[in-house]
């Protein structure tokens, strides 16, 4: 089970990729973040916890982390994986932001009725918030 959203983003992808990088921030730009910390560096392998706004603490893992271009980050769930991407692609001075979540294994279609439908309806207010968060520090 895969969806995805995007949105272009009038600032350069480093300031984009500032912004996920400071993990403790998250919830600043995505309303289902209460709270996010990662112990470490911006970093593959690098591990955090995130409290969703409706739901219990999940443990996460930086599993590809391309600087000022994507990362990825993985929840491993009972008999399933939660893979999170984001991808930033510049376009002129803009940046198209993708966020990508897939469900793998024996349970996606428990963990995808569980969780996904939740995630889906709020990758398009967390990335409207990042917009708004990074085109702010645009005009300060």
């Amino acid at each position: 089970m895969q969806f995805e959203e995007e949105i272009i983003i009038n600032a350069w992808p480093d300031v984009v990729f500032a912004k996920y990088a400071n993990v403790v921030e998250w919830h600043l730009w995505d309303t289902d973040v209460k709270s996010a910390s990662l112990c470490g560096a911006f970093e593959v392998g690098s591990e955090g916890e995130l409290e969703p706004a409706n739901g219990p603490k999940a443990r996460f893992k930086l599993v590809e982390v391309g600087h000022d271009k994507s990362f990825i980050s993985e929840t491993k769930l009972p008999l399933c994986v939660m893979r999170f991407e984001h991808v930033l692609e510049q376009a002129g001075e803009s940046t198209k932001v993708i966020h990508r979540v897939n469900f793998s294994g024996p349970m996606t279609f428990l963990w995808g009725r569980l969780i996904g439908s939740q995630i889906r309806k709020g990758l398009p207010n967390a990335l409207r918030g990042l917009k708004v968060l990074c085109e702010a520090g645009n005009h300060e």
